[in-house]
């Protein structure tokens, strides 16, 4: 028995689009906007914050100030800075989704001077809030010193 609805004759199974169900990152296209490989490595938490700090000058590529929508590919060497820290890293995997923290750590590799740059600093900034803090509230001995100084002691 056939059917009145034509459409229904030429329905054909599809193959699956290998580039959109792939679960390796370096599959997908040979270059990749900006703005989504960030996003996609996890370095930054949405496109639009990823678009805010390549606009801001927050990210270089190979020295030179990039747009959003700037293809990269595997090999580009990248500069990227969040807050007090300073990124040195190079493009090993090209993804536009965004995967679990394991997979998007395989997109970049971060160069061993930039992480002992990145902990040196943060070892400085650790010591600086210490001393810091450190001073806050005097002894008894310190107390009864600054008494004397006022005339009060």
């Amino acid at each position: 028995m056939s059917s009145i609805y034509s459409h229904e004759l030429y329905k054909q199974p599809r193959a699956p689009d290998t580039a959109m169900n792939s679960h390796n990152p370096t599959e997908s296209a040979a270059k990749v906007r900006l703005d989504k490989w960030l996003w996609a490595a996890r370095l930054f938490k949405t496109r639009a914050l990823a678009k805010t700090a390549i606009e801001g000058g927050k990210v270089e590529i190979e020295g030179q100030k990039p747009k959003p929508g700037k293809e990269i590919a595997i090999g580009a060497v990248l500069k990227v800075r969040q807050g007090w820290d300073q990124r040195i890293l190079t493009v090993t995997g090209l993804s536009e989704q965004r995967r679990s923290a394991p997979e998007a750590q395989q997109l970049y590799e971060e160069s061993e001077a930039s992480i002992r740059e990145r902990e040196k600093l943060a070892e400085q900034r650790k010591m600086q809030a210490a001393g810091q803090f450190a001073q806050d509230k005097p002894n008894k001995k310190d107390r009864r010193l600054r008494q004397a100084m006022k005339g009060r002691y």
